[in-house]
């Protein structure tokens, strides 16, 4: 079965992102094309980056970052949960994706953000990311403004038209994600040529 992970981009203390998150959990239950994960990158605590060699190289000297690996490499695709700070990726989704390289590679991305402007600008600083992590992602995603689908900065209410929105992107994440498991599929069989 294919899985997908819903890859929460917050650890603030108060942050609305676990909230979204759960919301896109909720909505993607009834798919049986694939199985939908959260994956908490605060349950990591992983500190500022600390690993002396190059993810590429996939030499983790550290726990938090084996056990992190460990679990993102279990996933076919993501959904990335992006809050806008500064008019881009919170440093915490940043420093996460930042850990690891190959777990990422020839694997499909979606995208749900939210902010001042829906997280549009922020999204568009993650695909280049997601670019250079080999990641193949769509181009529909989710917005939703602060002030419009967040009640008092605190609680995540978005408008029930929300879910075609989803929809859409799931849409093409879905089968984007089963088309990357063939590219993985044939880079094996090239790399043991």
């Amino acid at each position: 079965m294919t899985k997908i992970a819903i890859v929460t981009g917050s650890t603030r203390p108060g942050r609305i992102n676990d909230q979204v998150a759960k919301w896109v959990l909720e909505h993607t239950l009834p798919r049986a094309e694939a199985e939908f994960e959260i994956v908490d990158i605060a349950d990591y605590e992983l500190p500022l980056l600390d690993e002396p060699f190059p993810a590429g190289y996939q030499k983790y000297q550290n726990n938090h970052t084996k056990v992190f690996s460990s679990k993102i490499a279990e996933f076919d695709g993501y959904i990335f949960i992006v809050a806008e700070y500064n008019h881009s990726v919170t440093g915490a989704l940043k420093n996460a994706l930042d850990y690891l390289n190959v777990e990422f590679n020839n694997k499909a991305a979606g995208f749900v953000s939210y902010g001042s402007k829906g997280g549009a600008r922020a999204v568009e600083h993650l695909r280049g990311i997601a670019s250079e992590l080999q990641l193949a992602h769509v181009r529909n995603q989710v917005m939703f403004s602060i002030f419009s689908d967040v009640e008092n900065f605190e609680i995540f209410k978005p408008a029930e038209t929300s879910t075609s929105a989803l929809d859409a992107m799931l849409d093409q994440l879905i089968p984007w994600t089963r088309a990357m498991e063939y590219v993985r599929n044939q880079a094996l069989v090239v790399r043991a040529s």
